[in-house]
């Protein structure tokens, strides 16, 4: 049973509010709400935060939105408890406590890599709160972390001995450049703003990694994308980088989806909203779009 304890209430007719729901013992989870107007809800991937979607906020606001950041447990500023269950299936129902704190249904989704996979299982979970999806390089992944983030896990122990924060921000700054078709985006203030989070407790970062990498998810997500009803839209980088989504998940969202499409943008990478921010707006339009058009057919 989750508990709907809002930690502090915000006034979301401006922006942007940051604070923190309680969705159960020991857990609560960074919120930043921003705008008003139709609610677009961001969930960040692994490495990201709300930090991650300062571009790309600004723009949806400015179009007309409310914006409302959820950070996953575990993930930049929100609690990081040892102990508990970060399955991926467990984010996903966190994600639906903060929605039903907010009193918020319908809502469109903006999820990045890890965070589509959470934001798929809330859709065929709870299909109220969602009206539209578009996850940004953000396949149906079955578990949390990739095998090889695991096998680096196993020198965790040893990251805080070995230089730290300091360590981890040099990890980051190589993996945002692997990971980018134009990495000029990436700079020290950059890695800085998302690695503040690990920096303000590395000790219960390294912790809540290793159980994610560790969790066990209670279902697999594949047989249930058929019951996701919402229009989705998946984004990719056209241009050559690391984690990338699947030739054979790609193909899966295909065939069992209802309502799928496929955008590919030219020389983006995994981090599109940073690259290109204006091609996830886009996107947000065109399921918008989609959402619309199935009501007005509904309708008749």
């Amino acid at each position: 049973m989750w508990w709907f304890i809002p930690l502090l209430v915000a006034d979301t007719a401006a922006g942007p509010h940051v604070f923190k729901v309680a969705v159960a013992p020991a857990e609560s989870l960074a919120v930043e709400s921003a705008g008003r107007g139709e609610p677009v809800v961001l969930v960040p991937g692994l490495f990201g935060s709300v930090y991650g979607f300062r571009k790309l906020v600004p723009m949806l606001t400015a179009a007309g939105y409310r914006t409302i950041v959820i950070e996953p447990l575990g993930i930049g500023s929100s609690d990081r408890p040892e102990k508990a269950n970060y399955s991926l299936t467990a984010q996903a129902g966190r994600i639906a406590a903060v929605l039903d704190s907010l009193h918020v249904r319908d809502a469109l989704l903006i999820a990045h890599s890890i965070g589509g996979s959470e934001a798929f299982r809330l859709a065929y979970r709870r299909p109220d709160l969602v009206s539209g999806l578009v996850s940004i390089e953000g396949g149906p992944t079955e578990t949390a972390v990739t095998p090889a983030f695991r096998r680096a896990l196993r020198f965790a122990p040893w990251i805080k001995l070995f230089g730290g924060i300091k360590l981890i921000r040099r990890k980051i700054h190589g993996l945002l450049i692997d990971s980018s078709g134009d990495s000029s985006w990436v700079t020290d203030a950059v890695v800085a703003g998302y690695t503040a989070g690990a920096a303000h407790n590395l000790d219960a970062t390294l912790k809540a990694y290793l159980a994610m990498a560790n969790s066990r998810e209670p279902d697999k997500l594949a047989p249930h994308l058929t019951a996701v009803r919402c229009p989705v839209r998946l984004i990719v980088g056209g241009a050559r980088h690391d984690g990338d989504v699947g030739a054979a998940e790609v193909a899966l969202l295909g065939r069992a989806l209802p309502v799928f499409a496929l955008d590919s943008v030219p020389g983006a990478g995994h981090f599109i909203y940073e690259e290109q921010p204006e091609a996830v707006l886009a996107a947000v339009a065109r399921v918008e779009a989609s959402v619309t058009a199935r009501h007005a057919a509904g309708s008749q």
